[in-house]
């Protein structure tokens, strides 16, 4: 029998270890693989759409009454600061009962899609569950990420199997004691904590699992395509961004700074859809950045656990380290550090991974912080000529994820966004996946949809049906 590897969750405050997990073994692998597929074969044929809404609603309420300490563990586990990690929690619950109340429309008989009417005949499609789900998912936004994919994967009538990031373990034990509360049968929702890529793969690859949903690194998701390959499955890919903004000279320039500094370091820039780069046009250009150093020298960088404090630290050293790599970089090619005196970035905790925002200037797309993800509290910001040259700049990257236009001409925004290589556009807005549309990525930014009514297309397959009438 072979030994279980323990995984420690290091705190990104305190560089110090707060939990520790026994990783799954490749027995565990084979059992709860073997266990989800029989979960699902009764799940799919004993429960009613109504009966699975009912499971995620009272899920979905004993994540509510347990909000205050979900929040805690996410401060405590990812770094995000108190005053902000209630409100994901709030927002994911939120947008479970959004998945649930749509469902209707797409599983239900509102769904069945009916063919053309020919006397004698009848033909139809409906929507089946796939069967066993294994939903990889990331630190960064854990219950955000997860819901989108869990929730519409579970009311398909699947049965599904969570490997959360070895930075956040608690989360999926959470979920799981909601949903083993509501009542959901034994085995339709299991979880392995695991940071070995050989036994991710062998799941990967094991024919009891039916599709697969990975959020993480671009790196991350070629890794489980890769694994993949050998099989005819399907894969869900959310691998990140590099996402652009384009500042239009007709601004309101005080307003597009507070929105886009939000947009940027919010989280410490930890977010697949946080802005990247900014594109600012000439003739606003200095007075844009002066307003950004405005906005900058109010932000307070310290202790998450103080209510008052806007930025924590980052998740790792080692991100810490590819942060500042990439200002480096940037100053060595020629751009300038713009970052405002402010005393809590001059003054960082001595303890945890905490880098302070910067401002810089004068960048180019041959350095770092304007091609590869950065993921960090850096604002880059580009000076162009006018529209075309800012379209050009933003669709020349791998990724396109998101991408926005700040302007007060919203007819010329809205052409200008047609002309954006992304899977989501924003007008005077960023930084915000809305439920009721489809959350996809472009390029080297993913594959497949979650959210909106296409999220559930992946966790569905199509059955066709074609009655003729016996002859009298």
């Amino acid at each position: 029998m072979s030994v279980s590897a323990q995984l420690t969750t290091i705190s990104p405050i305190t560089n110090g270890p707060i939990f520790h997990r026994t990783g799954a073994s490749p027995e565990d692998v084979v059992r709860i693989v073997e266990s989800a597929q029989k979960a699902f074969q009764s799940f799919s044929q004993s429960t009613t759409l109504k009966q699975r809404q009912d499971i995620i609603a009272r899920a979905l309420k004993s994540l509510e009454k347990n909000k205050d300490d979900l929040a805690k563990e996410i401060t405590e586990q990812m770094g995000r600061p108190i005053a902000y990690t209630g409100v994901e929690v709030a927002t994911a619950i939120k947008r479970g009962h959004y998945l649930s109340r749509i469902s209707d429309s797409v599983l239900g008989e509102a769904g069945v899609v009916v063919g053309e009417e020919e006397k004698g005949f009848k033909r139809f499609i409906k929507r089946k569950p796939v069967g066993v789900i294994f939903i990889m998912f990331a630190w960064n936004y854990p219950y955000l990420v997860l819901v989108n994919s869990l929730i519409p994967a579970l009311l398909a009538g699947n049965a599904v199997i969570l490997k959360p990031s070895p930075q956040t373990p608690t989360i999926v034990e959470q979920v799981a004691g909601a949903f083993e509360e509501a009542g959901l049968p034994r085995d339709v929702l299991q979880y392995i904590h695991s940071g070995s890529p050989t036994l991710l793969e062998s799941m990967i690859r094991s024919p009891l699992v039916n599709h697969i949903c990975f959020t993480g690194s671009v790196t991350g998701g070629l890794a489980v395509q890769k694994a993949a390959s050998e099989r005819i499955v399907n894969i869900g890919l959310e691998p990140g961004g590099k996402d652009p903004a384009y500042v239009r000279d007709d601004v309101d320039v005080a307003w597009a700074a507070e929105e886009i500094v939000d947009g940027a370091i919010f989280n410490s820039g930890q977010s697949c859809c946080a802005i990247e780069r900014i594109y600012v046009h000439a003739n606003i250009h200095d007075k844009f950045v002066e307003e950004v150093k405005r906005v900058l020298s109010t932000y307070r960088v310290g202790d998450p656990f103080d209510k008052e404090t806007q930025i924590g630290p980052v998740i790792s050293k080692l991100a810490k380290e590819a942060i500042e790599a990439h200002v480096a970089d940037a100053v060595e090619k020629g751009a300038s550090d713009e970052t405002p005196a402010n005393e809590t970035f001059d003054n960082l905790p001595e303890e945890g991974n905490y880098v302070k925002p910067t401002l810089l200037t004068g960048v180019n797309h041959k350095m770092l912080v304007m091609r590869d993800e950065t993921f960090g509290p850096v604002i880059p910001v580009m000076k162009v000529e006018g529209d075309d040259e800012a379209i050009q700049l933003m669709n020349d990257s791998e990724f396109g994820l998101t991408a926005s236009v700040w302007s007060k001409d919203l007819a010329a925004a809205e052409e200008l966004v047609e002309r954006i290589e992304a899977g989501t556009v924003f007008i005077n807005r960023s930084d915000y996946p809305s439920p009721d549309l489809a959350w996809t990525g472009w390029k080297n930014s993913g594959r497949g949809v979650t959210l909106s009514r296409f999220g559930f297309e992946q966790f569905v397959k199509l059955k066709s049906y074609h009655v003729k009438d016996y002859p009298k």
